[in-house]
């Protein structure tokens, strides 16, 4: 009983906002590829491919409730928007993608608890270099979806974040709008948090503001204000704008603003966003406790249980 303790107790030492529990049925899923669906065993893309020699491509990640994509529009808006700005003609118009989603989702008896990771690239290249004009066949379509809930640690316990050098690019260099495949300054600040024993790096956007996290958007909650980055230099999150959206319409004040690093440490809670996780509360930044310590604060489970109610609207 001691050994499973201290195991238990190791797992939970590290946690991210993608940590999901243990689904047997993953095993066996079927993918997506180009049209065909194979056994994650057997889905291949080649070596040339732009997206695995490159990280050229756009990515979504969705959710599923009971047999519907949460907020499907906008994220086509996303998706279709980004390719457009990249010149990536995904061969589909959003009907061909809600249609490969459905094919998808039947073939492995999937209808609730489901995320979804819908990858477009350029496609394969005729020779192992840069130039998008080598990329001649199409584009390369991959969806992955898999049977996926969030463990119930993370509103428990939380996330523990530290600031990282690493920062979100200026919009001329890489804009962080993109959902692109190109993720390397996000992983440097992932690495750069674990080094510093957190879960996850807070970043921090070119003029030293608070930002994002290396994986989501953040909020912080200041005498019952909801605070969150100016939008300049974060990803353009789904969930982040049904949040913001959920405060103007249930009168919490909520501002898109500046703001220090010393005003998050302060925050009364503080929380993050994004399609998997909803709602994660923020236990500590830099190994000071943010609140009480102990999950999420009395405004984000009020605006986690408004957000689980627009999500069963949204798919009704």
């Amino acid at each position: 009983m001691m050994a499973d303790n201290n195991k238990q107790s190791a797992e939970d030492s590290h946690l991210t906002t993608h940590d999901a529990e243990e689904d047997a049925r993953n095993r066996d899923i079927l993918i997506y590829v180009n049209g065909e669906l194979v056994h994650r065993d057997e889905a291949k893309i080649s070596v040339y491919d732009s997206g695995f020699m490159l990280g050229d491509g756009m990515w979504e990640g969705m959710r599923m409730y009971y047999g519907k994509w949460a907020f499907f529009d906008e994220h086509m808006d996303r998706l279709f928007n980004s390719c457009k700005s990249v010149s990536l003609d995904i061969g589909m118009d959003r009907e061909g993608v809600a249609e490969a989603l459905r094919k998808t989702a039947e073939a492995n008896g999937m209808t609730n608890d489901v995320h979804c990771r819908l990858m477009i690239t350029r496609g394969p290249k005729a020779k192992p270099f840069q130039h998008p004009s080598l990329s001649r066949w199409g584009p390369t379509v991959v969806i992955i979806m898999e049977h996926s809930k969030p463990v119930d640690t993370l509103q428990q316990r939380g996330i523990r974040l530290a600031t990282v050098p690493q920062v979100r690019g200026l919009p001329m260099s890489q804009d962080a709008k993109y959902n692109s495949h190109s993720k390397l300054n996000c992983v440097i600040a992932c690495l750069q948090a674990e080094q510093a024993g957190a879960d996850e790096g807070l970043m921090l956007d070119p003029h030293g503001f608070v930002n994002t996290t290396n994986a989501c958007n953040l909020f912080i909650v200041r005498k019952g204000e909801v605070w969150t980055s100016t939008g300049d230099y974060c990803m353009n999150g789904v969930t982040r704008q049904k949040v913001i959206d959920i405060c103007k319409a249930n009168d919490i004040p909520v501002f898109e603003k500046n703001y220090s690093l010393y005003e998050a440490i302060g925050a009364d809670e503080v929380f993050l966003t994004g399609t998997f996780g909803a709602q994660t509360p923020v236990a500590e930044i830099d190994g000071k406790m943010i609140g009480d310590g102990k999950g999420a604060g009395p405004v984000t489970r009020r605006i986690r249980e408004l957000y689980k109610q627009l999500v069963m609207d949204n798919v009704a």
